[in-house]
């Protein structure tokens, strides 16, 4: 079996969302969604989430396109890579933690080495989280 893995807020959760999970879907046959801690959307985007880690995580594990749903680590981003070792990561369009080659670096460095790549944007002017 062939996973995928992807990271987000989801919050909302939206149909860019799942066009994230759509496109990541067609490098694999198990999907993992990791789901930003809310100490982590405070860091990294310097506001409170709208909902809180624990909703946004049982809103993925009720997602159809989702296999396996997990609540990300909130000081080690690779710790659910290295723990979860995905056969491809799929990064959203707009996601700037790391960019492919810094990640791919890291994850290297331990180990791994995954496919990584980038979604395409689904409706970005309708359909991302700060403007639903």
């Amino acid at each position: 079996m062939r996973s995928v893995m992807v990271f987000g807020s989801f919050d909302p959760l939206h149909e860019g969302h799942r066009s994230l999970f759509r496109q990541a879907r067609r490098h694999g046959d198990w999907l993992v969604a990791v789901v930003a801690r809310d100490a982590n959307i405070r860091r990294l985007k310097g506001r409170e989430p709208r909902a809180r880690e624990k909703e946004r995580l049982a809103r993925l594990e009720a997602e159809p396109l989702v296999d396996k749903a997990l609540l990300g680590h909130e000081k080690d981003f690779l710790r659910m890579i290295l723990k979860e070792k995905p056969d491809a990561i799929i990064l959203g369009y707009d996601q700037q933690t790391f960019t492919e080659e810094e990640l791919r670096t890291k994850l290297k460095e331990r180990g791994l080495a995954p496919v990584i790549m980038r979604a395409v944007a689904f409706k970005p002017e309708q359909y991302k989280s700060s403007k639903v």
